[in-house]
């Protein structure tokens, strides 16, 4: 065995606990969002609205948090929606993804910066301060903004605990005011039970308000993404990332809708003014009518010195939601030089303070450049876009990982009720990135700008330079057929020189029957413990069976031939086919299933269900002239693809087909009626085939019993949901398994489900 490369890597410090990534989602959510999207909710939808607007956000935002909790305890790497995307939809989907989070954090974070210069300014210009500004009060907030964004990157800069300290504290901070003036709400209502009455009318502009309502204040919500950044920085990962992820979204919940409570109790009538006259109308038309600002008007009566409190949680959430989008921009930039997506030099570690400093710095560029210069409010709003469009993918992503790799990944976190969630919120988010077009035109056209940049970028320099991950399926050799394309293509899934023969033998005729084209593919079995560059030490085995295969299809037919490597195999043929625009699968089986959760086994039962193409496994099949075939049949797809096949595997001369059907009290076949409705499709003619129909309660042992008078028995395979197949009930399976003599089985797939499969 060669000797493989070394080479030195860095790795970021594992030191944030679950308390320290919790605090971090959180003081990403809790931002600019609260402050200014209560009074608009309550303009729009009224009193009851705003609470419905912050408790339905919340529960939408669960539905894609739990998508993040099960790929982060299954994925824990820095990187968030960028890895996911990765393993479930390639490299370049993964891309876009890391490269749209770059800039919808990034962006974010230049908001917040302007968002603290913004409210620290005011006030100091309220007790009167800052008159000497006059027209250059502009230019300070930008300076300010500036400031406090450079001292935040330097805090990330002093490394994962410096950050998660920084950005708990001043988080806990924020909360903690934030319960305040919830906890004071709520002893007002008790107090004085007439200031209920605010809520009435509940929803003095209908339900259909709240849709807009909900998508203003999205925003809100938007931040326990940047806890699956944390995946190489967190202590046990795969616990406290989805823990972490999940609480952070229901604390937040609760403390939008109390202090949402507390802004419609704060409005006493007798109290109201507008310009120093007395308000007339009702007390949640007061908060209204300061839109944005209504938050702020409503609590400086809510409390003493409650504008000076408004200003402290502002501070507090704007600068703990700086920390924190700028910690997940960062390393979404860190993941992308990490496999070369980018150029190398972001995914260096500082080797003092072990954090990734140069993509720090290019991060802050962005940032500062935003934060000085940019109109920010539309540019936040492409953030917004790009975030849903996030989720959007990452709620694809967990439903397509799951199907395509269960039983590859551990799983710290499983969601209930799967897929249900991840669908409802891939509908509801599209709904309202779709209604962010009517909040600034501007946003849907900077975003998809910045990702038309993307893919240009990553086919002119990422995807030549991109390193390969554990993850992915890799081409190791390939060779196409010199002979022009055949119209059906057959690929064989070569294993060893033991069964290449089986294989072969059959093969032949079933190429030379659909006039195929031949792909040989061998999946290389590389152990997880050995280094890809140690992978061609694996594949003398395959190059033997392949040998001997072309040995005999070659001289006939177009023969192209394939060395893939993969984790899981059967994820590797099943990614092969879809590429290669397969249209029939040869597959041998030796019947022994590796574990007693699979009936075929581990590596044939997810082919068998994800395939698009039809499937021919073959058990002890090296005889290649049968004289005697069975074919028992009931009805649909499989069976008559598995009357084709024996139709082109019997001797021409003096073969026989038994069609073969058993009959119950509760189920009768015609046999008869189904051999002319598919007669088109046999290479032989309707009368070599003889039909036998016996009545009989046990179908299990029937089959077998006649089956012993045959060279050879084909029946198609049966798609029923896994708990059947956990459950052993499958009758074919459990006849391959228990029958001695020559087995073929097929699984037939639909055209809409092929055409389906190929487009999506």
């Amino acid at each position: 065995m060669s000797k493989s490369k070394q080479e030195v890597t860095s790795e970021l410090s594992r030191e944030l606990s679950l308390f320290h990534v919790t605090m971090m989602g959180l003081g990403m959510m809790i931002g600019a969002g609260i402050f200014l999207g209560v009074g608009n909710s309550i303009h729009q939808a009224g009193p009851g609205g705003v609470l419905l607007t912050f408790a339905l956000n919340g529960v939408l935002a669960i539905f894609t948090a739990m998508s993040y909790a099960e790929l982060s305890s299954a994925i824990p790497r820095a990187g968030g929606a960028y890895n996911f995307a990765r393993i479930g939809f390639g490299r370049g989907t993964s891309f876009i993804a890391g490269w749209m989070e770059w800039f919808a954090s990034s962006v974010a974070g230049s908001l917040y910066s302007i968002t603290f210069a913004i409210y620290v300014l005011r006030y100091f210009e309220q007790l009167g301060l800052l008159s000497w500004m006059g027209h250059y009060f502009f230019i300070g907030e930008k300076i300010l903004a500036m400031i406090i964004a450079i001292f935040f990157l330097y805090i990330n800069y002093r490394g994962a605990s410096e950050t998660g300290k920084i950005g708990a504290f001043f988080t806990f901070g924020q909360i903690l005011f934030l319960i305040i003036i919830g906890f004071v709400g709520v002893l007002v209502a008790i107090k004085d039970p007439s200031r209920l009455q605010n809520f009435n009318p509940f929803l003095p502009n209908g339900w259909s308000k709240l849709l807009v309502t909900m998508g203003f204040t999205y925003v809100a919500f938007e931040g326990f993404e940047v806890i699956a950044q944390a995946g190489d920085e967190t202590i046990n990962p795969k616990k406290n990332l989805p823990k972490a992820i999940l609480y952070s979204v229901i604390i937040v919940t609760f403390i939008y809708v109390f202090v949402a409570f507390a802004t419609v109790i704060a409005a006493k009538s007798s109290l109201l003014k507008i310009d120093g006259n007395p308000w007339t109308g009702e007390p949640w038309q007061w908060i209204g009518y300061f839109k944005e600002k209504g938050f702020g008007e409503s609590l400086a009566l809510l409390m003493p010195m409650g504008n000076f409190l408004l200003t402290l949680a502002v501070i507090f959430a704007s600068t703990s939601a700086l920390n924190a989008t700028i910690y997940s921009a960062t390393r979404a930039s860190y993941a992308l030089g990490r496999d070369r997506m980018l150029p190398k030099f972001l995914s260096n570690i500082s080797k003092k303070r072990k954090t990734p400093a140069n993509a720090l710095l290019f991060t802050g560029i962005i940032v500062i450049i935003v934060a000085t210069f940019l109109p920010t409010k539309d540019v936040a709003s492409s953030a917004s876009i790009m975030f849903l469009f996030l989720f959007f993918l990452v709620n694809v992503c967990v439903i397509k990982i799951r199907r395509d790799m269960a039983d590859e990944l551990e799983y710290g976190y499983i969601m209930p009720l799967f897929p249900i969630f991840p669908i409802l919120a891939i509908i509801l988010q599209a709904i309202l990135a779709v209604w962010l077009l009517h909040m600034s035109l501007l946003a849907w056209i900077i975003a998809p700008l910045w990702i038309i940049i993307g893919f240009i970028i990553y086919h002119s320099y990422s995807k030549s330079r991109a390193i390969a991950t554990e993850d992915e399926i890799f081409v190791f050799e390939e060779e196409k057929a010199t002979k022009g394309d055949g119209a059906y293509h057959i690929m064989v899934a070569v294993s060893n020189p033991n069964n290449a023969l089986s294989l072969v033998s059959n093969t032949y005729k079933l190429c030379e029957a659909k006039k195929a084209k031949v792909e040989l593919l061998h999946m290389v079995p590389v152990p997880k413990q050995v280094p890809l560059t140690d992978a061609n030490n694996y594949m003398l085995e395959g190059k033997e069976a392949m040998v001997e295969t072309m040995l005999y299809l070659a001289p006939l037919f177009p023969v192209s031939t394939t060395f893939r490597y993969c984790r899981n195999i059967a994820r590797g043929i099943v990614s092969a086919i879809k590429q290669k625009n397969i249209d029939m699968l040869i597959i041998g089986w030796h019947g022994k299933a590796k574990t007693h959760w699979y009936n075929l086994g581990s590596t044939i039962d997810p082919i068998i269900e994800r395939s698009i193409c039809n499937v021919v496994i073959m058990k002890n099949c090296q005889n290649k002239d049968f004289k005697n075939i069975l074919v028992p049949l009931a009805g649909g797809p499989n069976s008559a693809l598995a009357l084709e096949i024996a139709s082109i595997l019997i001797n021409k001369k003096i073969g026989k087909i038994v069609a073969f059907s058993v009959n119950t009290q509760k189920k009768q076949f015609d046999i008869d009626k189904f051999i002319q409705k598919n007669k088109k499709r046999l290479h032989v003619p309707v009368d070599r085939i003889t039909k036998k129909t016996i009545t009989s309660r046990h179908v299990l042992d029937s089959i077998l019993e006649e089956a012993k008078n045959y060279d050879l028995i084909i029946l198609g395979n049966t798609q029923q949901p896994l708990i059947f197949q956990m459950a052993g009930t499958n009758i074919p399976e459990t006849f391959a398994k228990k029958c001695t003599k020559p087995v073929i089985m097929v699984r037939a797939t639909s055209g809409i489900k092929s055409w389906l499969g190929r487009i999506i």
